[in-house]
């Protein structure tokens, strides 16, 4: 019988329908596109057993000066950097009361619940509060029970809240008869940055911030406190500035060491008109200047800050200065208003310029030097970012997703054909659009995007475009952050509250990474004039990985029409040293799938990677009927 070979176009094929994508692969998950071949990506692991609070979505490496690695991480709670193997919190305080400001109460015996009382604290549901001073309440509720980190569980008021009273192990602790003190007269409360919101609210009304911050049916207006949080962080020398989004501008001294916390940049000692807001902020490369992007403007008056966001405004400090932002004929600090567009979305470094993307426009920002230092020009309308982590610098230009399409800019702006267009975009929840991340994996020429699919409120599925072969391709997976090999040998990305290593063997986290395949269009002899009879494959698969112990799948799917719904017909387990495994199928069109083998025993699934070539099938005409 005649061996047909089948080698299907590279890349994922959805614009069409799967009939007329004859030739081409139609549907994936996990599988990357290499050499023009299909093969399982790489797996991840845990960078390390620790946990951090909040979800993470900005992360940033650096190295000091005598070698130290470091990472920071900004989650909605807290903002992290990482050293070694452990996190170290440097959130910023917003505010250190007086002593005798702070009293607590019990809400009753038997239960774990303190109401706090500070005037005016400014606190939201979930921030982070430290006590110290405090003397015991009389009975289970001791000076070491209240004296410690706390997480506000409720807003009782303007002057109030409550926290769950736990011993230094975390362990609840409920109060008794004997708790009647207020905790004295010297406690003092350390209110760290307000937390964010762990989702976009696009809209002021009811519904916005956190649950129990008002009264039912009440609204609010959006704020920093009750809109998603997301970060912009970038270093100046050994130094990290870190902006959440609509917040202040923060720095942190590396040589005072990873157990201190950032400090508001427009605090610190020779500071000089800092804005006091920003929607991002980003250190430029070769003339450092510190550039605050929808920042406060300085008053008329020309004394201060205003402190309201003018949200197309850009400012710069004075040339590696990041405390002086006064525009004076002594220095080059200054600003520029950006003219299309109502609001600056985000901002990447490319080569020799800064791209700034407002919801309807892209502008490049280029350093001129004195007496204008940065020049703004626009390249194109029409062109917005979905998000302001949704642009991505590579090899070969800026790649970013708009609203309805992907780009790239590399001296002009294309827009990228997209053979997944339609898939991405008809599932895509543009609710959370601001969730969105861009990445890249350098070591396979590959840029993508983390999104939320239609059904989801967080990022649940991945799209990805090989620069180098031009194909692209799609799957199932949450990661919230995301940073390319650099300061590591792999990159890293973030997931429920851990940080993984990717590209490492081909195992989630230690266990077999499971629905991995990928499915070709339909495929028919004599464009279905007649039925094909299927009886013997000739796998072609080379395993990356565990060799001898490794097992995939080779399944076939037919149907005589394409209205009709695929059937499986044949299911065929291949490992290394498979020849040839027989099946019989008879139809008008036929699907090829590979997959991993999901319940294989022993290590049929454990750590194996594989790459597909060419196979062959056993196929004969079988006549009209």
């Amino acid at each position: 019988m005649p061996l047909s070979k089948f080698v299907f176009k590279p890349g994922i094929m959805r614009e069409g329908t799967s009939y007329d994508t004859e030739g081409g692969w139609f549907d994936s998950n996990l599988v990357r596109f290499k050499s023009g071949r299909p093969e399982k990506v790489g797996g991840w692991r845990k960078d390390n057993d620790q946990t951090f609070l909040g979800t993470c979505r900005g992360l940033h490496s650096w190295i000091l000066l005598d070698g130290t690695k470091l990472l920071g991480l900004g989650t909605n709670k807290k903002y992290y950097i990482e050293k070694g193997s452990e996190y170290y919190d440097i959130t910023p305080i917003r505010r250190v009361t007086s002593a005798g400001q702070v009293t607590f109460a019990k809400v009753g015996d038997g239960d774990s619940t303190i109401t706090v009382t500070d005037s005016s604290n400014g606190a939201v549901q979930g921030d982070f509060v430290t006590f110290s001073g405090a003397v015991s309440l009389g009975g289970n509720i001791t000076a070491s029970v209240l004296n410690q980190e706390y997480e506000i569980a409720t807003i009782v008021n303007v002057n109030s809240y409550t926290i769950e009273a736990k011993n230094t192990s975390g362990n609840p602790v409920t109060a008794n008869s004997s708790d009647t003190g207020n905790g004295g007269s010297s406690t003092v409360g350390t209110y760290q940055l307000n937390v964010g919101l762990d989702v976009y609210v696009p809209s002021t009304g009811f519904g916005v911030g956190s649950w129990g911050y008002n009264a039912y049916g009440s609204t609010s207006s959006l704020s920093f406190t009750n809109q998603l949080r997301s970060w912009s962080h970038d270093n100046f020398g050994q130094d990290l500035i870190i902006n959440p989004r609509n917040g202040g501008i923060f720095y942190w001294t590396a040589s005072n060491g990873v157990t201190t916390r950032a400090n508001e940049l427009k605090d610190v000692t020779g500071a000089n008109l800092v804005p006091s807001i920003g929607l991002q902020t980003l250190v430029s490369e070769k003339d450092k200047h510190v550039i605050v992007l929808g920042c406060d403007p300085i008053n008329d008056a020309g004394t201060a800050r205003t402190g309201t966001s003018d949200p197309m405004l850009v400012a710069f400090s004075d040339q590696e200065n990041p405390l002086d932002f006064e525009p004076t004929n002594a220095n080059t600090a200054g600003s520029l208003r950006l003219s299309e567009g109502s609001v600056i979305i985000g901002a990447v470094k490319a080569r020799q310029e800064i791209l700034i993307w407002t919801d309807t426009a892209l502008f490049s920002m280029q350093f001129i030097g004195p007496p204008f230092t940065f020049g703004l020009n626009l390249i194109n309308k029409g062109t917005g970012l979905v998000s302001p982590n949704a642009a991505i610098t590579a090899p070969n230009g800026v790649f970013w997703m708009g609203y309805d399409s992907f780009y790239i800019y590399n001296g002009s702006v294309r827009k990228l054909a997209c053979s997944v267009l339609t898939y991405v975009f008809s599932n895509f929840n543009s609710t959370q659009a601001f969730k969105t991340i861009a990445f890249t994996n350098n070591e396979f020429n590959e840029v993508g995007w983390f999104y939320a699919s239609a059904s989801s409120n967080e990022i649940d599925r991945y799209v990805v475009y090989n620069y180098v072969e031009d194909v692209w391709s799609y799957g199932n997976l949450s990661r919230t952050a995301w940073i390319d090999r650099g300061t590591v040998n792999y990159p890293r990305a973030t997931s429920n509250s851990y940080l993984y290593e990717h590209e490492y063997g081909y195992n989630n986290d230690g266990s077999p990474m499971t629905n991995v395949f990928i499915e070709s269009a339909d495929f028919d002899i004599g464009d279905g004039e007649n039925f094909a009879f299927i009886n013997r494959v000739i796998p072609d698969l080379r395993f990356l990985n565990n060799s001898d112990a490794g097992k995939v799948n080779i399944v076939l799917k037919t149907r005589n029409f394409p209205g009709d719904s695929l059937t499986t017909n044949s299911t065929t387990q291949v490992g290394a040293t498979t020849t040839e495994s027989f099946v019989r199928s008879r139809s008008r069109q036929a699907v090829l799938r590979i997959e991993s083998d999901d319940d294989a025993s022993g290590t049929g699934n454990d750590d194996v990677g594989w790459r597909l070539g060419a196979t062959r099938l056993d196929v004969r005409n079988d006549g009209r009927r």
